[in-house]
C-alpha cells in the first residue's frame, strides 16, 4: 500500500449553520494511483466530531472508500529567535529592564543617603541639646548645619519620588511589551487534525472526494435592519454568525438551519393523572369565590432560556441561505451575512396604551414580502433622522403582517386617572363595582406645524369566565365613544389632535355580582 508524503489540502467549500454547532462539507479532486493507497489531507479542524465523519467519492469514478479517520496531533511551540535576529519589540524589552535595572540601583543609593541624613540629623540634635545644656551657645552654626541638613535631605527625597514615578511607568510599560512579544513572536502548541483516507482505485485516474464532519464552537442567529422612507419600508434580513471551529470559512456557500440535532428523539414518559370526585360543602353552594388575574397570551416556540435566546422558528425547522459565497473568520466575533432584502408600502400610526406607557410611539406595519419566514430576533430602526434605536421582531411567517415599533414621539404626553366606586342595588343585593378612568392626551408641537395627527388609544377592561360576574362597558357614561371592543376586552379610540391640541376620554365601565359572589 502507498502512502502520500505529504497531506493534500482539504478546504470547506459548504457550511450548514445549526443553533449551536455546524455541517461543514469539503471537496478536492485526488490523482489516484491503481490499487489501495493511503492519503493523508488537511489540516483540518480538530474539533471535528469523529463519529459524523462520512467520505465518498463519485459515482463516476471506479475508486473505493476502504476507510477514513481523523488524527490530531499536536504541533510543538516554534524556536525562540537568536539573540542577532531580535525584533523591535524585544530590544525594546532589553533597553527597559536595563533602564528598570539602573534605576534600581539609583534608588538604593538615594535610600543609603537618605538614611545618612536622618544619622546625622540625630547626631546634630544631640550636640545641640548637650551643648544647650552645658552653657554653648553657637545658634549661627547650629542653624546653618541644620539648613544644610534639611535641604538634602528635601533634595534627595524630591529625587526618591521621581524615580518611584519613573520606576512604576517603566513596569507598566515593560508589561505591554512583554504580552505584544507573547502574543505576535511566541506560537502556542496547537491541536492540528488530518485526515486518514484509505481508497482502493481499479485504475489510475481523477476522483472527486467529498467529506463532511459536525463541528462545535459555531452558531448563527436572525437580525435585521429596517430603513423607514416616508411611507416605504425597506427589511433587510441579515445572520450574525460566529465560529471558533480552528479554520477560516472562505468563499463558502453557507446554509442556515434552525434544526435542533442536540435535542434528544425519545417521547416524553407518560405519568400516571388520576382525578376524584367530591361533593361540595354547604359554603362552597352558597358561594363563588372569584379573582382578577393577569393572563398573557400564548405563544408557540420554544421556552425562553437564561443567556443567549435560542432561535424562535415557529416550532417548525426553517432553512435560509446566503445568495452568494461569504467568507467567516473563525476569530468568535460575530459577523453579519446578508440573506434577503424587500422593500413595500407601508402604513403608520401613533398608539398608546397608557395603563402599560405613557408614551405614544409610532408603529410601522406591512406584509412580509420576503419569500420566507422571520425568525424572531433584533432589529436595528432607521428613518429620516437616522438611526432612531433597536426594536424586536417577532417570528413571522411569509406573506403574515410585519409590525415595527420605530421609538416614541416627545411631543406627545399622556395622564391616567382611575377612580372606583362600590354599591349594592337590586332586591338580590347585587355588588355593582364601577370604575371610571380619565385619558388625558396633549401634543406639543412646534412653530409652523400643521395638520391632525391621529392617535390610537388603547384600554383594557375586565372580561368575566363565569356567568355570575357581568361586565358592562356604558358607552353612554363614557366619553366620546369608544371604536369598539374585541373579545379581549381591548378599548379603542382614535383621537384626532391638532397642533398644541388638548382631549380627554373617559371610559366608564361596571362589574356586577350577585350575593353569593365572594373576592371580588
Amino acid at each position: 500500500m502507498s502512502t502520500a508524503p505529504k497531506p493534500i489540502a482539504l478546504p470547506v467549500t459548504a457550511v450548514t449553520c445549526l443553533e449551536d454547532r455546524a455541517h461543514v462539507e469539503r471537496a478536492v479532486v485526488l490523482d489516484l494511483e491503481a490499487g489501495v493507497q493511503r492519503l493523508r489531507l488537511g489540516p483540518v479542524s480538530a474539533l471535528a466530531v469523529d463519529r459524523t465523519l462520512h467520505a465518498e467519492l463519485t459515482a463516476a469514478s471506479s475508486a473505493t472508500v476502504l476507510d477514513v479517520r481523523i488524527v490530531r496531533s499536536w504541533t510543538p511551540r516554534g524556536p525562540l529567535p537568536s539573540p542577532d535576529e531580535d525584533s523591535a519589540l524585544r530590544h525594546r524589552v532589553h533597553a527597559l529592564e536595563e533602564e528598570r535595572l539602573a534605576l534600581g540601583r539609583q534608588r538604593d543609593r538615594v535610600h543609603a543617603r537618605l538614611g545618612l541624613l536622618a544619622r546625622l540629623t540625630a547626631d546634630l540634635l544631640r550636640e545641640i541639646g548637650e551643648g544647650a545644656g552645658s552653657g554653648e551657645t553657637e545658634r549661627t552654626r547650629w542653624a546653618r548645619e541644620l539648613d544644610r541638613v534639611d535641604g538634602e535631605r528635601d533634595a534627595h527625597g524630591e529625587q526618591l519620588r521621581t524615580v518611584d514615578a519613573r520606576l512604576a511607568t517603566l513596569a507598566a510599560e515593560l508589561r505591554e511589551v512583554q504580552q505584544a512579544v507573547h502574543l505576535s513572536e511566541e506560537e502556542p502548541a496547537e491541536l492540528v487534525g488530518h485526515i486518514e483516507l484509505t481508497v482502493e482505485a481499479a485504475a489510475a485516474g481523477p476522483a472527486e472526494l467529498r467529506l463532511s464532519h459536525l463541528t462545535p464552537c459555531a452558531l448563527w442567529r436572525p437580525a435585521y435592519r429596517a430603513v423607514l422612507d416616508g411611507d416605504v419600508l425597506t427589511l433587510e434580513t441579515e445572520a450574525m454568525v460566529w465560529q471558533r471551529t480552528g479554520e477560516d470559512w472562505s468563499g463558502v456557500r453557507l446554509t442556515l438551519s434552525t434544526a435542533r440535532s442536540a435535542l434528544a428523539t425519545d417521547p416524553p414518559r407518560l405519568g400516571e393523572d388520576r382525578l376524584t370526585l367530591k361533593d361540595r360543602t354547604a359554603a362552597e353552594r352558597r358561594t363563588v369565590d372569584v379573582e382578577l388575574r393577569e393572563e398573557e397570551i400564548g405563544a408557540l416556540g420554544p421556552a425562553p432560556v437564561l443567556g443567549l435566546p435560542g432561535v424562535d422558528d415557529g416550532g417548525e425547522a426553517r432553512v435560509l441561505s446566503s445568495p452568494a459565497p461569504v467568507s467567516v473568520p473563525g476569530d468568535g466575533r460575530a459577523h453579519r451575512v446578508p440573506i434577503s432584502v424587500f422593500t413595500t408600502a407601508a402604513s403608520s400610526e401613533y398608539a398608546c396604551s397608557p395603563e402599560v406607557s405613557p408614551l405614544v410611539t409610532q408603529v410601522v406595519r406591512c406584509d412580509n414580502r420576503s419569500g420566507h419566514a422571520l425568525l424572531a430576533g433584533p432589529v436595528d430602526l432607521v428613518r429620516g433622522s437616522g438611526f432612531s434605536g433597536r426594536g424586536t421582531l417577532d417570528f413571522t411567517a411569509p406573506g403574515a403582517p410585519v409590525e415595527l415599533a420605530f421609538g416614541s414621539c416627545d411631543d406627545h404626553a399622556v395622564v391616567r386617572e382611575t377612580e372606583e366606586s362600590r354599591d349594592s342595588a337590586g332586591i338580590m343585593q347585587r355588588t355593582v363595582v364601577t370604575r371610571t378612568v380619565r385619558l388625558h392626551l396633549s401634543r406639543f408641537s412646534a412653530p409652523g406645524e400643521h395638520g391632525d395627527r391621529v392617535v390610537a388609544l388603547r384600554e383594557r377592561i375586565p372580561v368575566s369566565e363565569v356567568s355570575a360576574v357581568d361586565v358592562r362597558l356604558r358607552k353612554d357614561a363614557s366619553s366620546p365613544a369608544p371604536e369598539g371592543v374585541d373579545s379581549e376586552g381591548i378599548v379603542r379610540w382614535d383621537i384626532a389632535l391638532p397642533p398644541g391640541g388638548r382631549r380627554t376620554v373617559t371610559l366608564v365601565y361596571e362589574l356586577s355580582a350577585s350575593a353569593k359572589v365572594a373576592g371580588l
